[in-house]
């Protein structure tokens, strides 16, 4: 959840609706499916570590975007790294950096922003304001 919260925080501040849920393709893939059809998100990001398996599994059921946020729970991270970016052709899921869920959040705004001016501006705004600190 502290890595989720880092995504939830940029969010915020770029003012987009969101929901954080702990769902497992392993433990309950039922709940997962019902939630993925159910949801109106445009961008999903899944944090998963170990096998990474959850980003893969909700790109195979979506055609909306997934960002794969890998988590450093063994191997320093490089088995979810790997899991996350080596997916089969025709299922395409995004990645950032190990535990780097603000730049997923980023990654999302940057995709909601393509048909949104506001957004677009606020994203260069925050962009001109990281480069001066």
């Amino acid at each position: 959840m502290a890595i989720a919260e880092g995504a939830s925080s940029l969010l915020k501040e770029f003012e987009i609706e969101h929901e954080v849920k702990v769902l497992s393709a392993h433990r309950d893939h039922e709940s997962l499916d019902d939630y993925i059809r159910s949801c109106k998100a445009e961008v999903f990001i899944a944090i998963a570590g170990l096998s990474a398996a959850l980003p893969g599994y909700i790109a195979s059921r979506t055609t909306r975007p997934v960002i794969g946020v890998p988590r450093e729970v063994k191997l320093q991270g490089l088995d979810s790294l790997l899991s996350t970016v080596q997916m089969p052709t025709g299922v395409p899921v995004a990645c950032v950096g190990i535990d780097n869920a603000k730049n997923a959040a980023l990654l999302a705004v940057e995709i909601l922003s393509i048909g949104d001016e506001g957004l677009q501006r606020r994203l260069r705004e925050y962009r001109d304001k990281a480069r001066s600190q």
